[in-house]
């Protein structure tokens, strides 16, 4: 697997699959979009379809790994050379960065119609969205990061690693793509229906990141893009999305070693 393989399969990958997860939320969150309000069965069978369609583009790149805790679980398990983990990482980031950055702007106007409203509902006096929403999240950051629903660091923390892990240990045990570095055609499918399922089954408390890119990535972009009224993008909880995931995809990766390996 080359360098230059890595970098486009994993950037465009990523993108991808941020443009749509994150986009399946803005249609979920904004106003004016005709999704509004779908719920939560709409995000997690969107994020699974975000895999599945980000997955089936890049496999056959640089094996469509699109998450740094997929990519550590595949070097513990000796899959993945570890001097090409970090180009993975890095690609991955960016294209999170880049993914976020499509979702916004394909829902720029209904950004700026649930944007307008909520200031509105301020009022003349009323504190601005950014000081209403103190040192916590911004008011459309749930479109681009996730958030816990109760804030308690371990609590959050262990879900995270609990989830990471499922995702992890279920792709090392499945049958990998020819070069040996990514899943095959069953495994892209199977692997999209376990994000369905983790969301339906674990991600009520966090929002299940499980993937650190997934949310630093575009929570750099919140933090960057010029959403009037868009609010703090909580880094003092950022953490938790990006530690949890690397422990349990590392966590997957020795076990998988131990038991099957």
């Amino acid at each position: 697997m080359s360098t230059s393989d890595i970098i486009l399969g994993e950037v465009v990958g990523t993108a991808m699959l941020i443009l749509l997860g994150a986009g399946v939320c803005a249609a979920v969150t904004l106003k004016k979009s005709k999704a509004q309000n779908a719920g939560w069965l709409a995000i997690a069978f969107g994020w699974g379809f975000a895999v599945l369609t980000a997955a089936y583009i890049s496999a056959g790149i640089s094996g469509a790994h699109l998450n740094p805790a997929v990519t550590l679980g595949l070097a513990v398990q000796g899959n993945v050379p570890w001097d090409q983990v970090a180009v993975y990482i890095v690609s991955q980031t960016i294209g999170a960065i880049l993914g976020a950055t499509l979702a916004w702007a394909a829902y720029y106007g209904q950004f700026q119609a649930h944007m307008a409203e909520l200031a509105l509902r301020s009022g003349p006096g009323a504190q601005s969205t950014a000081e209403a929403q103190a040192a916590e999240a911004g008011p459309v950051l749930g479109i681009f990061s996730t958030a816990p629903e109760i804030r308690n660091t371990a609590q959050n923390l262990v879900t995270e690693i609990i989830a990471t892990f499922v995702l992890v240990f279920a792709i090392l045990t499945q049958g990998l793509n020819d070069a040996g570095n990514g899943l095959g055609v069953l495994g892209v499918l199977i692997t999209s229906l376990v994000v369905v399922s983790i969301g339906l089954s674990l991600g009520g408390p966090t929002g299940y990141a499980i993937n650190p890119a997934r949310d630093l990535g575009p929570r750099i972009a919140h933090a960057i893009l010029p959403i009037k009224g868009k609010g703090r993008s909580d880094w003092g909880y950022a953490w938790i999305p990006v530690v949890g995931p690397v422990i349990g995809g590392v966590l997957a990766g020795l076990l998988y070693n131990v038991a099957l390996g």
